[in-house]
Parts: structure tokens; C-alpha cells; sequence
């Protein structure tokens, strides 16, 4: 019992982290501790992460009879949600004070997401899987409707709400059947049933309900429609926080289903994945061209990155898992610093999120239109930056799968949707003369805006390491 509970430790301290943080604000002033704790959970995240970068070189492990496995894939996600989580607390905390919806209740909710998250990516076993998701999605439930005295805030919140149960339903009936036709709810049980030359059809029918509802989380269509809706409804810092950690966490347990569980038929589950991936590549293109909103842009934008992640996936080798893993890390990197940059989009002290609003941002702010512009071309897929090279591994993984006919499918994709990034760019350097912007100094988010889009510069390099990592995480879960 001492030994797993040693393997769980990060989740242990982060869950009596929350709890001991609640405590304390409910005794003191609570709007002096709103802020006080943001800063403190994010520090605690960033601490965190640091000490599991520091064991993956350790030994792969398990915990309670197989239900948690800590390995380098598991060590891998969690390092890129608790920093990213981290970033997004930190670029959001000035935003949300300035508008009286800064609560201590917001951080201490985004840390049980996290632990949740952590224990998805960990997952072994149908229960721990169950429970790590629902851990993070109730916890989001509430941050997506943080702002009671906004209309949209609160329907944002209902329907993710009301999507979100559907889709639980969807995963629990189609784990019952895994469990009803393998007689196990471990994974390294349900390869065994489902790799004995013949699989039963209700395992597979279970698969499939299973997948679907996994889709839901990492907004693939067609079970996307919750995802406009909810990053444009819900306060931007939020919205930054759906469109990073969570994505990474429910890819992570994506893949930690299907190969952990279903890895001896690859043929079975391949041809879901790549359609999954297909439509939303094309309707995250397509849809997003005719969006003024920016959020409601980087929600579709959101949508047509988890289908090229979803590409890697469905190849069904290691270098596919490697792809998914470095498209996600760079994703992720690409949205902090593009919501870092709409949080600072003001206009009488009044956000603003219309793209019209950019027209000859340029010449307003010279430094911070060009980070956005790299930005921009980052996220299109533009060669040299970054952002090129995570697309480049998700095609090459297809290619070498067996799969050219998506790789085919992703490259088109890709050019559809570098019209509505390249718009934004227009609008900055070349729009129509109009009302500017308000120039916001706020240190943190200046900071992480040029951070990342200086990462997708000088990540051409060597990708900062993140290649041999994701190598090598890819590598203990693709045996």
C-alpha cells in the first residue's frame, strides 16, 4: 500500500493542496485570497512539473493491482497539462480581478481539474478512467459558468453540462460492454479478450461508444457542437484553460485506450480514428472562415488541430504516437500565446473580441503584431516556424501507416485554413484605417505572448528536446 501510494504522490499533494487551499480562504478575506492562491497554484504547478521531469528516466511503474501506470507517456502529458494549466492561471489572474470574477474558488477548481487530468493520462483500468474524467469535467462544469451575472456565461456552462453528460453516458455504456465481453475492467486484461484472433462484436460495439464518447472531450466531430458555444460564452481566461490542458489530457487518455486496451486491433479502431480526424479537419477549415469572433475562431481552430493530433494517433505505430505528443506540446504553446494576446484585445476598458477590431494594429503596437503574426503563420502550418514541424510529424506518422490518403486530406485541410489565420494578419498590417485597441502593459501576458512566439522561432533548432522526449514516452506505451 506504502509503494502505490508513493507512485500517486503528485496527485496526493495537489488533492490535499486544493483542499488545505479552501480551508485557508474561507477564513480570510476572500478577495485578498483569490489572488494570493492563483499565484500559489500556479507556482505549485510549475513545482510539480518540474520534480516529474526530473524521474523520466525512472522505471515504468504500477499502482493498485494495475488500475495506474506512471510511465514515461503518463510523465510526458502531465509535465505539458501542469505547465500549461500554470500559464493559463498566471495570464488570467489580472484579467478576471479587474472584472470582480476572480474567486478562490477558481484556482482551487482548476487544481482538482489537474488532478483529474494527471489521473486520466494514468489511467490502467475502465473505473480509474471513469473517475480521472469526471474529476476534470465537473470541475470545468462550474469554471465554464464562473460569471453568474452573464447570460452567455451561464449557457455556456448549461450546455457543456447537459453535452458533457451525454457523452459520459456514451463512455459508460460502452465500458459496460467492454467489461460484459472481457470480464475485466483492466486493460492489460482487455487486450488479451480483444487480441485472440477473434473479437467479439460487443467488445467492438463497446469500443465504439467508448470512442465516441472520448470525442466529445477533445472536440472531434461530429461530436464538436458544444465547442463554440462554450469558448465563446465563457470568460477568456477560462476559455484559454479549455483549449489547452483538457485537450492534452483527454488525447492522452485517448491513446492510453486504444493501445493500452486495444492495441492488438489496430485495423478495428484505425479507420474510426482516421474519420474522426478527417471531418474535423475539414470542418475546423471550413467553418472558421466565416467567424468574426476571435473566440469562436479559436474554437474551430481548436477543433481542426485535434483532428491533425487525431491523424497521429490513428496510424497505429510508435511514430504516430511521437507525432501526437509533439503536436500537442506545440499546440498547446501556440494557443497560450494567442489567448495571452486576445486578453489584452480592450477597448474602454471593455474586451473586445471582434477581428475587425485589428484593422492596423501594426502600426499601433509594431512588436506585439509581428509575435502575432509568427503566431499566426505558426499555427497555419508556415514553413520554417514550429508549428510546421508538428504538422510535418503528424503526416509523416500517416504516411508511414499506411494512411497517405489522409496525409493527403491533412495537407488540404491545412490550406483551407490558412485563410482565416492569414486574415488576422491582413486586418493588422493591412485593414482599414478604424478605432484602435487599447495598448494593456500588463508585464505577464507581454511576456508570454513573446515567449511563445519566440519558441516557435527558435524551436526550429532542435524543437527544444520535446522530440526525444516524446520518443521516448511514445516508446513505453507502443510495446
Amino acid at each position: 500500500m506504502q509503494a502505490d501510494l508513493n507512485v500517486i504522490l503528485p496527485e496526493i499533494i495537489l488533492s490535499l493542496y486544493a483542499m488545505g487551499a479552501l480551508l485557508a480562504a474561507v477564513y480570510t478575506t476572500k478577495d485578498k485570497a483569490a489572488g494570493l492562491i492563483t499565484w500559489a497554484t500556479s507556482a505549485v504547478f510549475v513545482l510539480l512539473g518540474v520534480w516529474i521531469m526530473a524521474t523520466v528516466g525512472d522505471e515504468d511503474v504500477t499502482a493498485f493491482n494495475g488500475m495506474y501506470i506512471d510511465d514515461g507517456f503518463a510523465r510526458f502529458a502531465k509535465v505539458v497539462i501542469l505547465f500549461s494549466a500554470a500559464a493559463v492561471l498566471v495570464m488570467g489572474q489580472e484579467y478576471m480581478a479587474r472584472r470582480g470574477i476572480l474567486k478562490f474558488e477558481y484556482p482551487v477548481l482548476v487544481t482538482l481539474a489537474v488532478v483529474g487530468m494527471m489521473v486520466m493520462v494514468s489511467a490502467g483500468d475502465l473505473i480509474m478512467l471513469y473517475m480521472g474524467l469526471e474529476l476534470q469535467s465537473l470541475a470545468l462544469y462550474v469554471v465554464a459558468s464562473l460569471r453568474r451575472d452573464s447570460v452567455k456565461s451561464t449557457e455556456a456552462g448549461l450546455k457543456y453540462f447537459v453535452l458533457g453528460a451525454l457523452s459520459s453516458g456514451l463512455l459508460l455504456y460502452g465500458a459496460s460492454l467492454i467489461y460484459g465481453f472481457s470480464g475485466t475492467t483492466l486493460f492489460s486484461g482487455i487486450i488479451g479478450a480483444a487480441g485472440e484472433g477473434y473479437t467479439p462484436i460487443g467488445l467492438l460495439l463497446g469500443l465504439v461508444f467508448m470512442l465516441s464518447g472520448l470525442a466529445f472531450k477533445v472536440s472531434a466531430v461530429p461530436f464538436h457542437m458544444w465547442t463554440p458555444d462554450v469558448y465563446e460564452g465563457a470568460p477568456t481566461p477560462i476559455t484559454a484553460f479549455f483549449a489547452t490542458a483538457p485537450k492534452v489530457a483527454a488525447m492522452g487518455l485517448f491513446a492510453r485506450v486504444v493501445y493500452d486496451a486495444f492495441g492488438g486491433v489496430v485495423g478495428d479502431w484505425q479507420q474510426i480514428l482516421a474519420c474522426l480526424s478527417v471531418l474535423s479537419m475539414f470542418l475546423g477549415a471550413i467553418a472558421a472562415i466565416g467567424q468574426t469572433n476571435i473566440k469562436r475562431l479559436m474554437a474551430y481552430s481548436s477543433i481542426a488541430h485535434m483532428g491533425y493530433a487525431l491523424m497521429g494517433l490513428a496510424a497505429g505505430t510508435e511514430l504516430g504516437v511521437q507525432a501526437m505528443l509533439i503536436y500537442m506540446a506545440i499546440y498547446v504553446t501556440m494557443n497560450i500565446g494567442t489567448f495571452a494576446f486576445i486578453l489584452t484585445m480592450e477597448r474602454d476598458g471593455a474586451p473586445v473580441v471582434d477581428i475587425a477590431s485589428l484593422n492596423m494594429y501594426s502600426r499601433q503596437q509594431p512588436g506585439r503584431a509581428f509575435a502575432v503574426l509568427i503566431l499566426m503563420f505558426s499555427l497555419a502550418g508556415v514553413p520554417p516556424l514550429v508549428g510546421f514541424f508538428g504538422k510535418l510529424y503528424v503526416l509523416r506518422a500517416a504516411y508511414d501507416g499506411g494512411l497517405a490518403w489522409l496525409a493527403v486530406a491533412g495537407v488540404v485541410a491545412s490550406v483551407i485554413g490558412a485563410f482565416y489565420y492569414l486574415r488576422i494578419v491582413f486586418y493588422m498590417y493591412f485593414g482599414s484605417e478604424g478605432s484602435t485597441l487599447e495598448t494593456g502593459r500588463s508585464p505577464v501576458l507581454w511576456t508570454l505572448l513573446m515567449g511563445s512566439a519566440a519558441i516557435m522561432v527558435l524551436g526550429m533548432i532542435n524543437l527544444f528536446g520535446i522530440e526525444a522526449a516524446a520518443a521516448s514516452a511514445a516508446m513505453t506505451l507502443v510495446q
